[in-house]
């Protein structure tokens, strides 16, 4: 009969168990996506189709072109865009927060994933949903206007960063709030004000000097304008600096967000 006593276990393999980790994070969060598409996707879409028929249909007649473009074609990324933004946002913050409130955070923490896998996971789900809701606002602005498409890349870079960024605000947000109240905050009274001003629904060079001058220190209006310029081919901003500015900022609040965690900010008290 063979003996056993001298085999070795087979080592583990760190990289594998991370990536599994991390899978799992996102096929979660995406399942949840789906589950509850009533929730996630439905009211965007909604949304879109009201703005197109109130502010493309009827106040567009009035307002004529916008920078040689259909008032429906103009305001059609920024609208894509702002769904991505409140989406992507919101489901990191509704998914941590709600793994806080419900205590089972702590399995995550006590597994052998480190923090920046775990960060990475959420603000992966968030892409995910951010995408998602982009794709079905695409399709229902192409029901109310041609769209037309000249820089594909700059079109799908643009959606991921932007997404990218925006799910790990909302983990920051998630990480330190304390309450649903503290949870919807920030969207209510800093996105939505943030995402009017930021050029959907007009072109900055249409405003005062002074105004324009605060325009643009709005991250917001770097986004949608190098969106817009992905589809239309113009924009009110450099699009080099926009995509630095979305790069600069998801490597920022990555570290911060994996820093924060690593101290046990919001989770260990």
């Amino acid at each position: 009969m063979s003996s056993v006593a001298g085999t070795t276990a087979a080592p583990i393999r760190l990289n594998v168990v991370r990536w599994i980790g991390f899978k799992t994070i996102v096929i979660r969060e995406y399942g949840r996506i789906i589950r509850i598409w009533g929730q996630t996707i439905v009211p965007s879409v909604v949304t879109a189709v009201l703005y197109f028929a109130i502010f493309g249909s009827l106040i567009g007649r009035r307002v004529g072109a916008m920078d040689g473009f259909d008032y429906k074609q103009y305001i059609a990324p920024g609208l894509i865009m702002m769904s991505v933004i409140t989406n992507s946002y919101g489901n990191v913050v509704a998914s941590f927060f709600g793994a806080k409130f419900g205590k089972h955070v702590e399995e995550l923490l006590v597994s052998p994933l480190p923090n920046w896998v775990i960060v990475g996971g959420y603000a992966a789900g968030g892409l995910v949903r951010g995408v998602l809701v982009g794709v079905a606002v695409t399709l229902v602005s192409l029901v109310f206007t041609h769209l037309p498409l000249q820089h594909l890349l700059v079109v799908l870079a643009a959606l991921l960063l932007t997404s990218l960024t925006f799910g790990l605000g909302g983990f920051l947000n998630a990480l330190f709030a304390k309450n649903f109240d503290q949870v919807n905050w920030i969207p209510s009274f800093v996105l939505t004000p943030l995402t009017y001003f930021g050029g959907v629904f007009y072109s900055v060079n249409l405003l005062p000097e002074w105004a324009r001058s605060l325009s643009y220190a709005n991250p917001i209006l770097y986004m949608v304008n190098a969106f817009r310029f992905g589809f239309l081919g113009v924009s009110d901003v450099d699009v080099g600096s926009a995509f630095a500015l979305m790069t600069a900022s998801a490597v920022v609040l990555f570290a911060l967000a994996v820093g924060l965690m690593n101290r046990g900010a919001g989770i260990r008290e």
